[in-house]
């Protein structure tokens, strides 16, 4: 299918979402197309990158189509709290989870319930949630409580204490701001097969510069009509909530793609936002500075600016 001509009264130069269309148009247009994992298929290339600079309180919001930044920053606060059970998301009316534990009961129990069913059994039920709503160990399990194993003799190992990645990542932060070594990683490959989904958004770096904290995501696997939206708009939160508890400013975002791809099924979605001109500046600031990362509430952010155009839906590849 050919994509739609790119306006000709686009201000390229100037609106940083250009990078996004560009590389869902290279997508698109020159991608390999391949069957994956869903058996929908893909075209994916490998190798892209996005740069978005957050000085002033600009945020890396799509404009071409409505970016639920709210549910994108409950999710991003739920990471924080390692949990790894989608109850806590769906008491707020988050879905983005839910298929992955659905689809597993349905074929652990052979009922065929439906999602929404199964959903409300999980926000009704605690007992059922515990049993059917957990992901494994996914990015909280990592983030704030990484494994570790210590000699309980005869060649034994017992299970030591958690490792907090982020909160060590605050420390040296403050501490030792020239360290090359402020990482945040969710590829644990010991558990790997115990995940719902393993880390797509899988390992942060930040730096700091000139009193400014900048970071580098390196994706292994995106989803650019879906997916990426969320996780721009969640590395940005990351880096101004961490420059917040560190006294620095919000410097450069660098995102970087493995395996870019968009799926088969989303043409309508892609054609649709090819087709539209990005406008406008999203901005965010955080009216409250907690006493940690770990202590941000969903109503201490608030975005001015944003005035996207109509939602694109599309059905999400489990």
């Amino acid at each position: 299918m050919a994509s739609a001509a790119i306006p000709v009264d686009s201000p390229r130069e100037t609106h940083w979402e250009w990078q996004y269309l560009d590389l869902m148009r290279q997508i698109w247009e020159r991608g390999d197309e391949r069957i994956d994992r869903t058996g929908i298929g893909t075209r994916s290339v490998i190798g892209a990158q996005i740069r978005f600079d957050l000085a002033g309180g600009a945020m890396p919001l799509l404009s071409t189509k409505r970016v639920y930044w709210k549910t994108a920053t409950r999710e991003f606060l739920w990471f924080l709290t390692g949990s790894t059970n989608i109850r806590p998301l769906v008491l707020q009316g988050v879905k983005i989870w839910n298929e992955w534990p659905h689809a597993e009961y349905v074929k652990a129990t052979g009922e065929a319930i439906s999602l929404d069913d199964f959903v409300a059994r999980i926000a009704g039920d605690e007992a059922f949630a515990r049993q059917w709503g957990d992901l494994g160990p996914v990015y909280g399990k990592q983030w704030v409580d990484w494994p570790t194993y210590e000699p309980a003799g005869d060649g034994l190992y017992r299970k030591g204490a958690g490792i907090n990645q982020v909160a060590q990542v605050v420390d040296s932060l403050k501490n030792n701001p020239g360290s090359r070594r402020h990482i945040v990683e969710g590829w644990n490959v010991a558990e790997i097969e115990q995940m719902a989904l393993p880390p797509c958004h899988k390992t942060y770096q930040f730096h700091v510069g000139s009193g400014r904290l900048n970071c580098i995501l390196y994706q292994r696997s995106c989803d650019v009509a879906l997916g990426l939206p969320f996780n721009l708009w969640s590395a940005a939160l990351f880096v101004r909530m961490l420059a917040q508890q560190c006294d620095l400013e919000p410097g450069e975002l660098v995102w970087l793609g493995g395996d870019t791809h968009l799926y088969l099924n989303h043409a309508d979605l892609i054609e649709a936002q090819l087709a539209r001109v990005p406008s406008g500046a999203a901005t965010m600031q955080i009216d409250r500075r907690p006493d940690s990362m770990f202590d941000y509430r969903i109503e201490d952010f608030v975005v001015s600016g944003y005035a996207p155009q109509e939602h694109i839906s599309a059905p999400v590849a489990v």
